[in-house]
Formats: structure tokens, C-alpha cells, sequence
């Protein structure tokens, strides 16, 4: 080694001495290493209420505390109510919060309010940097930095796929029937106008055994769904100079139309399903088609059907029968997600930080994602590559390589100041569509709505915060 090169080496050990490079470990042992000089330290982390919280809970909790000595509290908080009280507890200095799971769209309002710590010196500092590229470009490249900096680490691998039924799908006489009539053949649809074809085909042959599709329709979820496709029918949010609100666009317009339209081949009451009404209908095997998260794609196969904390979810009869796509157009929305923060209000950064970096870490998290009865959702690419994950069930590697597709390319939800108010405008239109009401003047009230709340924030400090965000890869199209 040169000189230079030597004298560079040994001063980057003193000043980070307990850097993964430097002692040859990876990022999950330099946490765990660093981490046990707070040993009888209570830590808290927000986590999602439900399904969720069983990881910290039951498995990832106490595991950071046989290996560190240091106890977690996990407060659960309903999803609806997580962004509030994380600003109450910054607000008022009370501390109760030491590390976090932020939904990411929520990321500018908790940043610009100063309500979360920056990571980029701790990342360094205990060697994580290099670890941070396994996560799926869709997730790092949109879900991690604010103004380039890093405030949260992208931790749940949430995307909307399509789900079909490959038995009917490879049905000879439905495949024969089917090119006869439209001229292609039966396979997952390419954009809007096939998967209408073959819906309907698959319902009028079929029903009411079996439907050709089923969504969920009730909030909050069918707004995910109507900005993943508004964006890629050509649609944009708003007018990137004057902030003048553009969802009321015939874009916009032939989107709800759509979906209007589709619910004629779906199960009669579509309009009120909600996340356990269409799983249970897919698992079932009442429809041939849906659009969910992760999760439906394991409990169609029958994974974790076993556990106690999943006997709510119906038993699969449908298991091998199950083939999983991208969404029609072919870029999928990331639908919600986590990421794992530090709390500015927080008395133990350092020691939730590295609480965060373990169980972010290669390592920690390839454990998480499979346990059974959370709904983490693989994120990274070695949990994509992963061989133990890919013997889960029969088709988990081709379940693997569609979510690896999609979080390469996936669409990131928006992002803005006041987020929450964008959502639920979307929301409240949407149900007013299943209502019956006209689809052009439910657009031209939304996009009235969209203006009030950017007026309100002010338009040149949401431009920026929009300019910013549309600069994202995940952004548009």
C-alpha cells in the first residue's frame, strides 16, 4: 500500500472506528457492536398497528435486545393516525418516539417541519452506505432523501401486481374462444382496453362461478390505483409552472370512465369491497384477476396459513393455480410503503439509529420479510435472489422476479406538503364515482380541491416541493 494511500486508510479508522470496514463486518454486527454501550437503554419505535407490529413485537424486538442489552417499546399507532402523532410528539419536545416508520409520501412535511433526524453522517459512520444499494432502485431512488439528504431507510417493499388465475387463463378452449374473438392471445393484459376484454370475456363464460375481475373500491385503497394509471394514461397532477391542478384533463376523465365501466364484469356489490372482501372473493376463487400488494400473491399459495395471527385470512383454494404480472401499461404504484427514521425529539438518536440500521440491514431484514405473519414485503435485491426465500412455495421465484420488475420501475406515490389533504380529495372522489355521480364534474371538484390546499400551503413553496418530486424517476413515466 502507498504511503498516501495508508496515512488516508488509518485516519478514516480513527475517525470511524466502529465502521464495518474497519473490523470486517457487516452492517447488522457493526450495529450490534456499537450498539451494546447502550445496553439498559429503552428505545420506542411507531409501527403500524395490526399484522405489522408482530415483527417488533414478537421476533426483531426481542432479538435487539438478547444480542445489545437494549429494550424496545413498540407503540402501536393505527395507520390513519401515524403522521399526527409523530408531529404531536416533535411539537411538543415530550421525546416519546425514538425511531419511526414514516410512510414515505409523508417524508417533505416531516423533513421541512424538522420533526426527522438526518442519517447520512451515522450511515457513514457505522458503514452502511454500501448496503443502501441493494435496496430496490424504486425504493432508494424515491423513498430515501429529501434535498439529497438521507432521513429514512426504504423498509417494506410495497407494490401493486396483478394477480390472475393461470389455470383459466391456459384453458385450451378459453385460449382457442378467446383469439378467435379479439385477435390475441389470453394472457395477462398489456394495458386498460385488454384487461376490459378479457374480463368481460372471462365473466360471460364463466359467471357467476367465477368473474373475470375484483378490486377493492372502498378507501383508502382505489386512489393508489387511480394515480398509478392517470399517470400512465399521459396524465399529470398539476401544471408544473402555474401549480393550477390538471386531473380534471381527459386523461382524467377517461380513467374514471374506465373504472366505472369494469365494475359491470365484476361481482355485483364490487363498488363496497374493501381489502379482506376482494382477497377473500380472489382466494376463493370467485375472480380470475385483482390488484393487491404482496401479500395477496403468499396467502393465495398458502404461506403462513398455519399461523394464528392469520386465521382471518380465508384458506386458499386456489393454491398453485396463481401466476403474478405487472399491471396493465406496466409501471406499478408503490402504494404506501415504510421507511425507518430517527424522531428528532428523540433522547437516544444514536441508539435508535442503529436499532434501525440492524434491522434495515441485509441480514435482519431477509429474516423479516419471510417471517409469515407480518406484512413486510421483500424490498431488496438480494431478498429477490434469495434462495431460501425462493423454497418458500413452488412459484415463489417467479413471484420473486415480478416483484423484482416492479421495484425496478415502480411509480412513487405523490408526494407533497399537506399530502394527506391531495389523498383524501382523491378518495372522497372516488367513492363519490361509485356513487353514480357525473365523472367530469367530480374531476372539476377535485381539482378545485387540489388548488384550495395548494393555495393554502402557498403556491411557490408547493412548486418547489412538486419540482422536486416530478424530478424523481419514479415520478412519471
Amino acid at each position: 500500500m502507498k504511503r498516501r494511500s495508508f496515512l488516508a486508510a488509518t485516519s478514516l479508522l480513527a475517525l470511524y472506528p466502529g465502521s464495518a470496514w474497519a473490523e470486517g463486518k457487516n452492517a447488522a454486527e457493526t450495529a450490534v457492536e456499537a450498539a451494546k454501550k447502550y445496553a439498559g437503554t429503552e428505545i420506542s419505535i411507531v409501527w403500524e398497528a395490526g399484522l405489522q407490529s408482530l415483527d417488533p413485537l414478537n421476533y426483531s424486538g426481542p432479538k435487539w435486545e438478547k444480542l445489545t442489552g437494549i429494550k424496545v417499546k413498540v407503540v402501536e399507532v393505527p395507520t390513519d393516525q401515524m403522521f399526527t402523532k409523530i408531529m404531536q410528539d416533535f411539537r411538543s419536545g415530550a421525546g416519546a418516539y425514538d425511531a419511526l416508520n414514516v410512510i414515505p409520501s409523508w417524508m417533505p412535511d416531516l423533513v421541512r417541519a424538522g420533526a426527522l433526524e438526518p442519517l447520512d453522517a451515522w450511515v457513514d459512520q457505522f458503514g452502511y452506505r454500501d448496503e443502501l444499494q441493494d435496496i430496490a432502485p424504486a425504493y432508494r431512488d424515491n423513498q430515501m432523501t429529501v434535498d439529497g439528504k438521507i432521513y429514512g431507510f426504504p423498509d417494506d417493499g410495497d407494490v401493486m401486481l396483478l394477480y390472475y388465475r393461470k389455470d383459466i387463463f391456459a384453458d385450451p378452449k378459453m385460449k382457442e374462444e378467446f383469439k378467435a374473438k379479439h385477435g390475441y392471445d389470453l394472457a395477462p393484459p398489456k394495458d386498460w382496453k385488454q384487461f376490459a376484454e378479457i374480463g368481460q370475456f372471462i365473466t360471460d363464460k364463466l359467471a357467476p362461478k367465477t368473474y373475470g375481475a375484483g378490486f377493492f373500491r372502498t378507501a383508502p385503497y382505489p386512489q393508489y390505483m387511480f394515480q398509478e394509471r392517470f399517470r400512465m394514461e399521459g396524465g399529470k397532477f398539476f401544471d408544473a409552472e402555474t401549480m393550477k391542478a390538471t386531473v380534471n384533463s381527459p386523461v382524467g376523465l377517461k380513467v374514471f370512465e374506465g373504472m366505472v365501466a369494469e365494475n359491470k364484469f365484476m361481482p355485483p356489490g364490487v363498488e363496497q369491497w374493501n381489502f379482506v372482501d376482494n382477497l377473500a372473493n380472489f382466494l376463493q376463487g370467485t375472480t380470475a384477476m385483482t390488484i393487491s400488494w404482496p401479500p395477496y400473491g403468499r396467502w393465495a399459495a398458502g404461506y403462513g396459513s398455519g399461523e394464528e395471527a392469520l386465521s382471518w385470512v380465508p384458506k386458499s383454494q386456489i393454491a398453485g393455480k396463481v401466476g403474478y404480472a405487472l399491471n396493465p401499461l406496466g409501471r406499478d404504484e408503490l402504494g404506501v410503503g415504510f421507511a425507518l427514521s430517527v424522531s428528532t425529539a428523540s433522547k437516544h438518536k444514536e441508539a435508535a439509529y442503529l436499532f434501525i440500521q440492524w434491522l434495515n440491514s441485509k441480514q435482519t431484514s431477509l429474516e423479516r420479510v419471510q417471517l409469515p405473519y407480518t406484512l413486510r414485503d421483500p424490498f431488496r435485491t438480494s431478498h429477490y435472489e434469495s434462495a431460501e426465500y425462493r423454497k418458500l412455495w413452488p412459484d415463489a421465484g417467479a413471484y420473486l422476479d415480478t416483484i423484482k420488475r416492479a421495484g425496478e420501475t415502480g411509480l412513487l406515490d405523490l408526494s407533497l406538503l399537506q399530502q394527506d389533504k391531495y389523498d383524501e380529495a382523491m378518495t372522497k372522489a372516488i367513492s363519490s364515482l361509485w356513487a353514480g355521480e357525473d365523472a367530469q364534474a367530480i374531476l372539476d371538484r377535485l381539482a378545485e380541491q387540489f388548488d384550495a390546499v395548494t393555495q393554502k400551503v402557498g403556491v411557490d413553496k408547493q412548486k418547489a416541493v412538486y419540482k422536486a418530486w416530478a424530478a424523481k424517476p419514479g415520478a412519471y413515466p
